[in-house]
C-alpha cells in the first residue's frame, strides 16, 4: 500500500481503530474516520447518523474511497448483559453496517473493498471441533448476533463492492481488552484458569490484526468471512500457564465457572468459557506471515515494551 491509498474507518476511538490509525501514519497511507458528530473537527472526519435516515446529509462524501472500514459496535464486555444492553449490541452492529452498506452501494465511485467487523463468536460453544471460515454458525447470543452483523452488509455486496466479514478473536494488547484486564491479577500472582479451562481461545496480537487488514485490502480475491486468530491456538489453561510464566508468577487461583456466572451472568458461558478452536484458513491460504504465531512470543513482544 502506498500513500495514494485512501481508506475510510468508522470505530476509530476503539482498540483496533486507533491502531490503525497509527500504522497508517507510519505507512503513509491517507486515513479518514467516519465519526458520530454534528460537525467535523478536521478534514480528516466525516461525520453521520446511522440510527437516522438517511444517515448522512451527503453521501457524496465517500466517493473515491480504496476501501472502507467498519469496525463500530457497543463493547460486549463493557456491561452485564441485561435484555436493553443485549439490544443496544445487536442494534450497534446491525443498524449501523446496514446503514453504511445501503450508503456505499448508491455511489458513482464506490470502494473496491468493505471490511466489516464480526467475531468468532459466530461459531459459539463447539468444544473441541476445528472451526475454519467454511464451518456453520453456532447457536446462542453472539451467534445470532453475528450472523445478523454480516448479513446486514448485503446492500454493498449485491452492488458489487468486495465485502470481507472481520471475524475477531481475543485481540491481545496492553492498551485494552482481556489482556489489559488480568495482567494486573497475574502480576499480583493471584491468576488462574477460568473454569475447567479446557475451553479453546481464538486469539491473535494486535500487531497481526492491523498487519491483516491491510494484507486484505490488498488480497483483491479475499471475501467473505475471515478469521483473525492466530494459527496456534491454546486452552485457557495454557494461556493462563503462559501468561503466569512470561511474567515469572504462579497462577494457582483458578475461577470456578459458577462465580463467573455470579458476576458477569450469561456473558460467562457465551464468551469466558465458551470453546472456540479457530484456524485462519483464509489467512494461511493467501500467505499472510504471522508476526506472533505463538502465544509466549506475543506476550513477550508486547510485555517487552512495558520492561
Amino acid at each position: 500500500m502506498t500513500n495514494s491509498t485512501k481508506i475510510l474507518i468508522s470505530g476509530a476511538s476503539g482498540l483496533i481503530g486507533t491502531s490503525l490509525i497509527r500504522a497508517s501514519g507510519a505507512n503513509q497511507i491517507s486515513l479518514t474516520r467516519l465519526v458520530r458528530k454534528s460537525r467535523p473537527e478536521s478534514q480528516q472526519e466525516i461525520c453521520w447518523s446511522p440510527q437516522f435516515s438517511p444517515a448522512m446529509a451527503d453521501a457524496a462524501q465517500l466517493e473515491g474511497f480504496d476501501a472502507v472500514i467498519h469496525l463500530s459496535g457497543a463493547n460486549i464486555g463493557a456491561h452485564r448483559w441485561t435484555a436493553a444492553y443485549k439490544r443496544e449490541i445487536v442494534e450497534s452492529r446491525v443498524q449501523s453496517t446496514h446503514a453504511l452498506a445501503q450508503l456505499l452501494a448508491g455511489l458513482k465511485n464506490p470502494p473496491r473493498a468493505f471490511l466489516c467487523a464480526s467475531a468468532t463468536g459466530i461459531y459459539g460453544n463447539r468444544g473441541d471441533e476445528i472451526l475454519t471460515e467454511s464451518s456453520a454458525p453456532g447457536s446462542g447470543f453472539l451467534a445470532e448476533t453475528c450472523v445478523q452483523w454480516e448479513a446486514a452488509a448485503q446492500p454493498a455486496k449485491d452492488a458489487g463492492i468486495r465485502v470481507v466479514h472481520l471475524r475477531f478473536g481475543a485481540g491481545l494488547s496492553l492498551e485494552g481488552g482481556a489482556l489489559a484486564k488480568l495482567l494486573p491479577i497475574f502480576r499480583m500472582g493471584l491468576g488462574g484458569k477460568l473454569g475447567s479451562g479446557k475451553q479453546w481461545m481464538s486469539w491473535m496480537s494486535l500487531p497481526d490484526v492491523v498487519s491483516a487488514i491491510f494484507h486484505i485490502i490488498q488480497e483483491a480475491q479475499l471475501s467473505g468471512p475471515v478469521n483473525m486468530v492466530s494459527p496456534i491456538l491454546v486452552t485457557n489453561a495454557e494461556f493462563t500457564r503462559t501468561l503466569a510464566n512470561v511474567l515469572h508468577r504462579p497462577a494457582i487461583f483458578p475461577v470456578p465457572a459458577f462465580a463467573l456466572r455470579i458476576v458477569v451472568g450469561e456473558m460467562a458461558d457465551e464468551a469466558v468459557l465458551a470453546s472456540t478452536r479457530v484456524l485462519p484458513a483464509r489467512l494461511a491460504e493467501t500467505g499472510f506471515h504471522f508476526q506472533h504465531a505463538r502465544l509466549a512470543l506475543a506476550l513477550e513482544t508486547l510485555l517487552a515494551k512495558t520492561a
